[in-house]
């Protein structure tokens, strides 16, 4: 009975008291900018397959290049036009775990609510697209308090559920490696295709795929830092079991690329990228990482990679004391259970709601600069009085423009 009621008493201190509060609200304290935009937001769930792709789990002496389709399920947060009697109100279907049979930590399902139509009608206009990639394991509705966030002031947001990576299907490591960034690319051209007028999507009309960003959490990081032109380096994956690297080829980043969001990023401890690489990256750059980190490491990782990405315009905002967990939506309450799927999603000495605005406010205002042009230097510049340094104790805020350099 003790326990039960210890139990009670953190459940009622840890989530937000505020009736009627859902994931990625608000609070009081929040920053300018984590406010929802003017759109009201649809959401819809889509069943996508890669076709013929390297399947690298299975390969063998035997037969060292098999095949196989991958499954992507994504989820598509967009402006909308609602119906009468339409409300933004959405319940999602998520699970706990580390992966399929492991008892440890089981797949439990939970539901939590979000401020989404499901199946709305979308806005027809040119809008910016956003590929969100989660953690290893994680899902697509990892960071739902940003996704639906940023479908409100304009932008169609798709977030992968990447095969073999998911909290419902961990496999092994080596698939998210080499399929991170292959996913990422597959879902811009998809959505481009769908934009397309006379596609017959729902989309056709409503995005300018010319526009787009990456963001990534983790794993996710560092699929979108691969998919923007650092290649990883050979001789780094070598250590991590695998015996043939052919697969993983340097790539020329697609110019529809335009911005990255790297939350924590995996790789830059390792190191998996020379100085060298970094540099071949262009577009710019936003770094969210915890100074504690110590998965993806923060001296020898996240400010390293922003460090030596010399000719790429690059922020980085870094949570002091806080370590890997500066992306994800706050702990779901089915969480509480198990200490380990608790701290998948908690931050020991950090609010997950206090990180989800700030990271709606910088997010927002790294977007407005880089995808829409405009003059967000009053929010993005470290000197400036609405800098995130500014915001709050605990934050640190750093800028390096691009390196002048000759031509490739």
């Amino acid at each position: 009975m003790g326990k039960l009621l210890l139990s009670l008493a953190l459940l009622a201190v840890s989530l937000p008291a505020a009736a009627g509060w859902v994931v990625g609200d608000a609070r009081p304290d929040a920053p300018a900018l984590a406010a929802r935009g003017a759109y009201p937001v649809g959401v819809r769930t889509e069943s996508l397959v890669h076709r013929d792709q390297f399947d690298i789990l299975r390969a063998t002496a035997a037969n060292p290049a098999p095949r196989y389709d991958r499954a992507l399920t994504v989820e598509v947060w967009y402006p909308a036009r609602l119906a009468a009697g339409e409300r933004e109100a959405v319940v999602y279907t998520d699970v706990l775990g580390a992966g399929a049979n492991n008892p440890a930590r089981p797949n439990t399902p939970f539901t939590f609510a979000g401020r989404a139509a499901r199946g709305a009608a979308a806005v027809t206009g040119a809008f910016p697209l956003l590929i969100v990639s989660h953690g290893y394991p994680g899902s697509r509705l990892q960071m739902s308090y940003l996704t639906e966030n940023l479908a409100s002031k304009g932008y169609v947001v798709v977030a992968i559920d990447h095969l073999e990576s998911t909290r419902a299907d961990k496999a092994g490591f080596a698939s998210t490696l080499l399929n991170r960034p292959l996913d990422d690319q597959f879902v811009l051209d998809t959505v481009a295709g769908w934009s397309l007028p006379g596609s017959g999507h729902f989309l056709a009309g409503a995005v300018d795929a010319g526009k787009t960003a990456l963001i990534g959490y983790s794993m996710g990081g560092y699929g979108a830092l691969v998919a923007a032109g650092a290649a990883a380096d050979p001789l780094a994956l070598k250590p991590l079991g695998l015996a043939d690297t052919s697969a993983f080829v340097a790539r020329a980043p697609d110019p529809r690329i335009r911005a990255v969001v790297a939350f924590a990023p995996w790789g830059g401890a390792r190191p998996l990228w020379s100085s060298a690489s970094l540099a071949k990256l262009r577009a710019p750059l936003l770094f969210v990482a915890g100074e504690q980190d110590k998965i993806a490491g923060y001296e020898d990782g996240v400010l390293r990679l922003a460090q030596e990405a010399v000719n790429a315009p690059r922020y980085l905002l870094a949570y002091q004391n806080a370590r890997h967990n500066v992306s994800p939506n706050p702990p779901p309450a089915a969480s509480y259970a198990n200490s380990e799927d608790f701290s998948a999603y908690a931050e020991a000495a950090w609010d997950s709601a206090r990180i989800n605005n700030i990271n709606q406010h910088v997010v927002t205002a790294f977007l407005e600069h880089t995808l829409r042009q405009r003059d967000m230097g009053h929010y993005l510049s470290p000197g400036s009085a609405l800098a995130p340094a500014r915001i709050g104790p605990g934050l640190a805020w750093r800028h390096w423009p691009a390196a002048l350099e000759k031509p490739d």
